[in-house]
């Protein structure tokens, strides 16, 4: 849940020929200008995230909303306060008249599938879920362990203590899968380079790390990103939507020098604040495949078929380094054009046990 030349500016949220069977962009709910008006109606369910969560929730909701607009439709949208919910805000946006109806979130698998069930008639779209398998349903993923691979790879090339970190909020698959990639890209990079730098965080080999039980940014999630920091790691990455905003925030509070990856969006572009931290991100094609389910399902071509997103097809790939481009080794991104062209060739081969595909 890429490529070609991934790091020199992948914009996955701007190329429209980010995938095999999804698309474009996206803008703000009730939206509706670019075209003439339709009767199409496009909705979406958040996780606990919300939509401001500066990463997979938003993505989605703009892709949502840019097709909307286009479309000249009106998307409805509910934010999930918490799991207990999600049933009620699936069932209140069919009620509502939603044709398509994009569930954003592992954790809404279960719920969207007894509404596919239930109303045959509606469309779903799942991000992050390929678990249910109705007529009605497609699903959305990423092979994110291809492009977490790479800024594993960086993070180690960049790491002057010798040891980088990863923590999660929930043990999920759509989470641990870019600590897969990570750790292995970390090891790639010892391999390649007679290193030895150490990932603290996540073991790969046992399946077990660190996680705050959440996607809540607070003193969990900055507690655990202190742990990693108290271990020595100097790059850190935080997967759980806003959890890496307590990441940042205990970062700063130890003056050291430490950098972050982002995920799912280009944080250094989403978050400001925390611009400054950003060595690289982790991106999914969020935004872009939303946005092509809901376009296709409008023009009446919905299907069932499976989008996956990857290194491949710009589904997925990491951002520029921005700040740190002249700080990072010179060599380090003719190192990453051919270790992304390796994993397209299955020279490299990069796997999870967390891949949803």
């Amino acid at each position: 849940m890429t490529r070609k030349a991934v790091l020199s500016g992948l914009a996955l949220a701007s190329t429209a020929a980010i995938l095999t069977g999804c698309a474009s962009a996206p803008e703000q709910d009730g939206a509706s200008g670019g075209g003439s008006s339709s009767d199409f109606v496009p909705c979406m369910v958040s996780d606990a995230g919300g939509f401001d969560d500066k990463s997979f929730n938003q993505l989605g909701y703009e892709g949502l909303t840019e097709a909307a607009d286009e479309l000249g439709a009106t998307p409805n949208t509910v934010e999930s306060a918490d799991e207990t919910v999600y049933t009620g805000n699936i069932d209140s946006l069919v009620n509502q008249g939603c044709d398509l109806v994009v569930t954003v979130g592992f954790l809404l698998a279960d719920a969207t599938g007894v509404a596919a069930e239930q109303y045959p008639d509606v469309d779903f779209a799942t991000i992050d879920d390929a678990s249910n398998e109705g007529d009605n349903v497609r699903p959305i993923t990423f092979n994110t362990s291809e492009a977490a691979f790479l800024a594993g790879y960086a993070a180690a090339s960049f790491s002057k203590t010798g040891t980088v970190g990863a923590f999660g909020g929930l043990q999920i698959p759509t989470v641990t899968i870019f600590m897969d990639g990570y750790a292995d890209g970390v090891e790639y990079y010892n391999e390649q380079k007679g290193t030895d730098v150490k990932v603290v965080g996540w073991d790969v080999a046992a399946q077990n790390g660190t996680f705050t039980g959440g996607f809540e940014a607070g003193t969990t999630a900055k507690a655990s990103a202190q742990t990693l920091i108290e271990q020595d790691a100097d790059v850190i990455m935080a997967v759980g939507g806003p959890i890496y905003q307590s990441a940042a925030e205990a970062i700063r509070d130890s003056g050291k020098e430490i950098v972050m990856v982002g995920v799912d969006s280009d944080t250094y572009e989403t978050d400001p604040a925390n611009a400054d931290l950003m060595l690289t991100s982790v991106q999914k094609g969020i935004k872009q495949a939303t946005h092509d389910v809901v376009t296709e399902a409008a023009e009446g071509s919905f299907t069932n078929e499976p989008y996956v997103g990857t290194l491949e097809n710009d589904g997925v790939g990491i951002a520029p380094f921005h700040d740190y481009e002249d700080q990072v080794s010179p060599d380090l991104q003719s190192e990453l054009d051919a270790i992304t062209e390796g994993i397209i060739d299955g020279s490299i081969t990069v796997e999870s046990p967390s891949a949803l595909n």
